[in-house]
């Protein structure tokens, strides 16, 4: 991409503007080019997967909208991928659910898959320099009709996710080791239930004994990492969710596995942000699904918001890149599915950025002095530094889009692409 002079002028104001303030840019991008973010797979397709066309979305899942151009087949879902990955600054990951393996149109229970069912998008993952995370699909199933699963009172239904979940986490070491990246297979499960329960501690103990066989045999973690995922409700779970912020917290910490904090699943008033250097304390690392609950956990595409920015600063400010997996989570089926991928990335790589750029000692040296007038103060002048100027100019050193000169070619993958599905 050719370089603009206004980019690279502005970009050079702007360095000598940081660099007032002890802040190298250059450093800053330097980092941030290392930094993965996982694409999920779901947002190209409303979360439809590839196991059975046109199966009706369960778990308290809801996708809304109907946006044309949905990825119908698997092809199609990568090659939208592929645009959206060519208007993102950086390399980047996929994020894959089971059900969205490739199964030659024969029918493959969820106990029975195997990494041969995902060997296309392993190619295609390395084809492209890209790392891949993994999830059992534990929805959209009649075994999870009623609700439940691994927490199932009915043990023959619980032995099946059990399996699933196995077998996943075969496939998540599988990938590890074709792409020579660890896969990080998050569990996530909608048991619950509408109403108050009688028995709140009964599915928590099977739960409990479900995570641990499923658990139970080694994987390298250099091929693959285990994250659980709490929720604090769900549709038809708005009274108890089994698997609680509480319970999963407890769990990872005993067990030393990845907890995954989504920033939509807890209440709207409460941010995730200060919760990562509490967690961080207990756990080596910790997953990040980043998302945005409009008054619930409604998965808006995720958007430069004072949210975002708390959790980017809270990861940059302690250190904690090396520490945090991060990947999107929202599903909005209103608008152009390559534009919400596009959009939310570009914006979690932006608030990364703005937390790169924060004159952080200065802030620290501010409160330890006990000066908090002068902390607030900083708080306050680092908003309007130009960090937009170093943004453009990290895209251009990336040969993508600069500014809103992205959707130009959204726009055209629609009316070349997208607009011929039926």
């Amino acid at each position: 991409m050719k370089a603009d002079p206004n980019v690279e002028k502005s970009f050079a104001l702007a360095r000598e503007r940081y660099a007032g303030l002890e802040v190298d840019t250059g450093h800053a991008l330097r980092i941030l080019k290392t930094v993965p973010v996982s694409l999920h797979c779901w947002q190209g397709d409303d979360v439809g997967g590839f196991e059975n066309p046109g199966a009706t979305l369960g778990g308290g899942l809801v996708a809304t909208g109907n946006y044309p151009g949905r990825a119908r087949t698997p092809d199609e879902l990568r090659a939208d991928l592929e645009t959206a990955l060519s208007l993102i600054p950086g390399k980047h990951r996929l994020n894959l659910h089971a059900f969205y393996g490739e199964f030659g149109g024969r029918k493959v229970d969820r106990d029975e898959i195997t990494p041969d069912h995902f060997k296309k998008w392993m190619g295609w993952a390395k084809k492209n320099g890209l790392g891949m995370d993994f999830n059992p699909t534990c929805f959209s199933h009649p075994k999870a009709a009623d609700g439940f699963t691994l927490a199932h009172r009915d043990k023959a239904i619980r032995q099946f996710w059990i399996e699933h979940c196995v077998r996943c986490r075969e496939i998540g070491a599988a990938i590890g080791r074709a792409l020579d990246k660890p896969c990080v297979t998050n569990l996530w499960i909608p048991d619950g239930m509408k109403d108050t329960p009688a028995d709140r501690q009964a599915p928590r103990a099977r739960l409990a004994e479900s995570l641990d066989a499923i658990f139970q045999k080694p994987v390298s973690p250099k091929l693959n990492l285990d994250a659980v995922e709490p929720k604090l409700f769900g549709i038809g779970s708005e009274s108890y969710v089994v698997g609680s912020h509480e319970f999963y917290l407890g769990y990872a910490v005993s067990r030393q596995k990845l907890l995954c904090l989504d920033a939509g699943h807890y209440h709207p008033t409460e941010g995730i942000a200060d919760k990562i250097s509490s967690v961080l304390q207990f756990l080596p690392e910790i997953l990040l699904h980043v998302s945005r609950g409009v008054r619930w956990d409604s998965d808006h595409v995720v958007i430069l918001d004072d949210d975002l920015l708390a959790i980017a600063r809270e990861i940059v400010a302690n250190g904690f890149l090396g520490r945090v997996h991060l990947g999107l989570d929202y599903f909005d089926a209103s608008i152009n599915r390559v534009a919400a991928w596009t959009i939310g990335a570009r914006s979690l790589l932006r608030a990364l950025l703005f937390a790169l750029l924060e004159p952080t000692a200065r802030l620290r040296a501010a409160e330890a002095e006990g000066d908090y007038t002068a902390r607030l103060a900083w708080q306050e002048e680092i908003k309007t530094l130009p960090f937009g100027a170093v943004w453009n100019f990290y895209c251009a050193s990336q040969n993508v889009p600069v500014g809103e000169a992205w959707l130009a070619a959204v726009k055209r993958h629609e009316k070349e692409v997208l607009s011929k599905r039926r």
